[in-house]
């Protein structure tokens, strides 16, 4: 919802301007900077909740004790609100920030545990010359930090601090190694040297010049035991799920929704219909029939008309975005800047679709990411299930037609093995795995007693849930979503919901030859029964190889023959040349080889458009 920065130390106001105007696209809507003696709050607004000067940041409570610059939504704020009234606390704005405020004046760190929500928040405490700072359990929400001399400084994005560095520097180590493309955003290593990530469902404490950081929520602390039939599993998540919605339809804007046709954004979209029509009670926001899907003709990527089903289904227009690469080419190197990451696809399909939402005025748009990672919907993760199944040949057959069903038929860009390949490779694996007694899995929470309770399913899931795949995906949508000033809420990822993904055995994600059936089979009632039960998964995506070869073709090629790029010490140019001339002339090129292409050479592009724009600016 916001840009916030903050410093402790000397720093001039009009270094601190600099700062946090880097953050400008994140909070459009107005700026503020407070200055408590040696500490510096700042704060981009994007106006969601109480739109008067009374919801503004940085805010204070108690008498100016407390004082916070916050980033995020807390969706039960209306709930914590009243409890806190009834404990004789006043408030003068309709805004979750002052509850957060008001929450911590009563529970301190604790007031953590009963927020619904995504953050990333500062408060500074006067009495006690305290900085507490706190991330959400998932980290929707970005916070970095850095040490500066005699001090402290933290903001939403890495450029926020660029002005505080001697040198803008890249951390070659994790730019040169591909493999980590999905590995570091779970860890404090950043792509800029000197700067870190502060961990996501953890708090810190910056007292006497010295940081401390403590853990609050780990998700196996709160599986449960989850009772009853695969029905009731699929009537407990239905209610959830609904709820989740509910929740984060509390907005005083309108609300949009990404919608790509599949399963997840469906679903999403589909509830929000159903609520809308209802009783919507506290907050809701009326105007939510905003549907914006990104279609991409002529490639194996377009699901416009899965899209089109579920809104003409519902009875709602939809906005119908024509990604064409040409018309935002020449905005590439803004948009990398305005990413600061790596990833393995462009960012162009993804920026297309938040500035269109907020070009048509759209602040708030409720997404289906989550349900992948949580509920097994990667081929690469289910087939994990192939080791549970164990010798039961029926249901490991089931996992595996379940596996083929998932790509689009007749594809050059799909090609698939044979069945006997999967067969070999997963009876192995099970194998080894009995002979041995263990896994050679490791992560931040394998040695939590409750890891073992896990099944093989679950145990890759938690690790893409937590430490690899859905970490990153929820930093790439906040940055593609805030470059535009739009935020995303994601009701997959509410706590509850995750907590009970990974409290439900495998069987209630993979069964009958269906991927997520446990939220297909709660969602079928809401929406067309050939997008609740449609097999092939496409995915929100660039399709790379039809524009190297076409609308880009002559962009890539002039990269690859500049002198910047034959010089660049991030990459491999004569590798990276190889790769893309390879998807530009085999006609039988795959999609995963053109992603290849991308990727190695994203690192070219990214010192083109982060570090040598960060030099260059003050």
């Amino acid at each position: 919802m916001c840009g916030i920065f903050g410093h402790i130390g000397k720093i001039s106001a009009e270094q601190a301007n600099i700062c946090i105007d880097r953050l400008a696209h994140r909070g459009p809507d107005g700026k503020d900077v407070q200055r408590l003696g040696n500490v510096t709050l700042g704060h981009r607004r994007l106006a969601i909740l109480d739109l008067t000067d009374q919801g503004r940041q940085p805010m204070s409570y108690a008498d100016h004790r407390y004082w916070i610059t916050f980033n995020g939504e807390v969706y039960n704020f209306i709930e914590i609100r009243t409890e806190l009234q009834a404990k004789g606390y006043t408030f003068k704005s309709n805004s979750d920030t002052e509850v957060i405020l008001a929450a911590y004046a009563e529970w301190k760190e604790q007031c953590l545990e009963r927020f619904n929500g995504m953050w990333a928040f500062a408060i500074w405490d006067a009495k006690e010359q305290l900085l507490f700072l706190s991330r959400d359990r998932f980290g929707k929400k970005p916070l970095f930090y850095i040490e500066v001399p005699g001090g402290f400084a933290f903001a939403s994005e890495m450029k926020a601090l660029f002005p505080l560095l001697t040198d803008v520097r890249p951390n070659i180590r994790l730019i040169k190694n591909p493999a980590r493309i999905f590995q570091y955003e779970s860890t404090p290593e950043c792509v800029i040297e000197g700067i870190n990530r502060f961990p996501a469902g953890h708090f810190g404490r910056w007292k006497d010049n010295k940081l401390t950081i403590h853990r609050w929520w780990c998700t196996l602390d709160h599986i449960h035991e989850v009772s009853g039939s695969y029905n009731e599993h699929v009537e407990q998540f239905k209610s959830l799920f609904l709820d989740s919605c509910r929740l984060r339809m509390r907005s005083d804007v309108p609300i949009g929704t990404a919608l790509s046709g599949g399963l997840d954004s469906s679903s999403v979209i589909s509830v929000m219909a159903h609520i809308g029509r209802g009783d919507k009670g506290s907050r809701i926001s009326e105007d939510w029939q905003h549907a914006f899907v990104a279609s991409f003709p002529g490639t194996p990527l377009d699901e416009s008309r899965y899209a089109k089903m579920v809104t003409d289904h519902l009875g709602i227009g939809a906005t119908f975005l024509d990604i064409n690469p040409l018309k935002v080419i020449d905005r590439i190197y803004d948009y990398l800047y305005l990413f600061e990451d790596l990833y393995i696809t462009s960012p162009i399909p993804f920026m297309m679709t938040y500035g269109a939402m907020r070009s048509q005025g759209i602040k708030v748009t409720i997404d289906g990411h989550g349900a992948d990672e949580l509920f097994g919907g990667y081929s690469f993760d289910y087939l994990y299930a192939l080791i549970d199944a164990g010798l039961n040949l029926k249901t490991a057959n089931m996992i595996l037609n379940t596996f083929y069903n998932a790509y689009p038929k007749g594809s050059e860009q799909f090609q698939l093995p044979p069945k006997w390949m999967y067969w070999a490779r997963w009876h192995s694996i099970n194998l080894a795995s009995r002979i041995l007694h263990r896994s050679s899995r490791t992560g931040m929470d394998t040695t939590h007693p409750r890891w073992k309770e896990l099944d093989t399913l679950n145990r890759i899931l938690y690790a893409s849930t937590h430490e690899s795949i859905l970490p990153t995906l929820l930093r790439n949508y906040d940055r593609y979503s805030m470059a535009h000033g739009v935020e995303i809420r994601m009701p997959f990822m509410d706590h509850r919901i995750v907590s009970f993904a990974f409290s439900v055995p495998w069987m209630s994600k993979i069964r009958n030859g269906f991927t997520k059936s446990l939220v297909r089979d709660a969602m079928a009632p809401f929406m067309p029964h050939e997008v609740a039960y449609r097999r092939s998964k496409i995915g929100f995506n660039s399709p790379i190889v039809n524009w190297m070869r076409g609308p880009l073709k002559s962009f890539f090629l002039d990269i690859i023959n500049s002198s910047s790029f034959k010089d660049c010490i991030l990459i491999n140019p004569s590798n990276v040349t190889r790769k893309i001339k390879h998807v530009m002339e085999n006609p039988k090129v795959s999609f995963s080889s053109g992603e290849q292409a991308w990727m190695l050479l994203t690192p070219y592009l990214w010192e083109q458009a982060v570090i040598k724009r960060g030099r260059r600016e003050p």
